[in-house]
């Protein structure tokens, strides 16, 4: 999953962002409001953590243009401004939670998991024949067995697996696994589904290519 962090403070920032790059997530991370449009106009998120203190303005004005333009991405609202009406100022304006500062990084990460499971109408589990996604545990399975992917492999097909019997747009999936001075081209991108096509046989599930759209999951026939 790719979170953007919006945090003024830089060593609760980096802290944050750290622990999600750890827990498999790619992360980008802003400082003030700018740069959060900045980032949030140009690339797509799987969920927004979001401060309210920020140097140039709160937080909220950049959560109202969000939802303006029309961008549904879950957002946690991450403040020590903590009071309720402050909180139903946040809902208000189009967080989906709201945590308060201090807080235990699990907790947020929980809470993350949760805004992306709804956000996607996804279960705990996922199955497509005998392949498996348990999105708490992060791991992929097939039948009981564990299948342990590269970093990119791995996300590759957790966005595939997020929608499955959907088509994702090669464009989708290169913008949420590109870095911003690191872009995944068209033919790493199919370098890395050849690799998985071949990992998943067997399984009872395939990836299938549709020309000018892009790819899905599905059974195989």
């Amino acid at each position: 999953m790719r979170f953007l962090i919006v945090e003024d403070d830089a060593v609760l920032r980096d802290v944050l962002s750290r622990s999600l790059s750890e827990a498999g997530h790619r992360v980008d991370a802003a400082a003030t409001c700018a740069e959060a449009e900045s980032f949030w106009t140009l690339q797509p998120y799987d969920a927004v953590v979001l401060d309210l203190n920020l140097p140039d303005g709160s937080g909220l004005s950049a959560l109202r243009n969000a939802r303006r333009r029309g961008d549904a991405t879950p957002v946690l609202v991450l403040t020590a401004r903590n009071r309720t009406e402050e909180r139903i100022a946040g809902l208000d304006a189009g967080a989906d939670d709201y945590v308060g500062k201090p807080f235990e990084l699990s907790e947020v990460e929980a809470r993350l998991r949760a805004l992306v499971r709804r956000s996607q109408g996804g279960k705990d589990r996922v199955e497509v024949g005998q392949l498996a996604l348990d999105r708490s545990m992060r791991r992929f399975f097939i039948g009981d067995m564990p299948l342990d992917l590269p970093a990119r492999e791995f996300e590759v097909l957790w966005e595939l697996a997020s929608k499955p019997g959907r088509v994702v747009s090669k464009r989708l999936l290169s913008d949420k696994l590109s870095s911003f001075d690191d872009a995944l081209g068209d033919n790493a991108l199919e370098a890395f589904i050849s690799r998985l096509r071949r990992k998943l046989q067997g399984s009872g599930a395939t990836i299938r290519t549709l020309r000018g759209l892009g790819y899905l999951l599905e059974v195989e026939a």
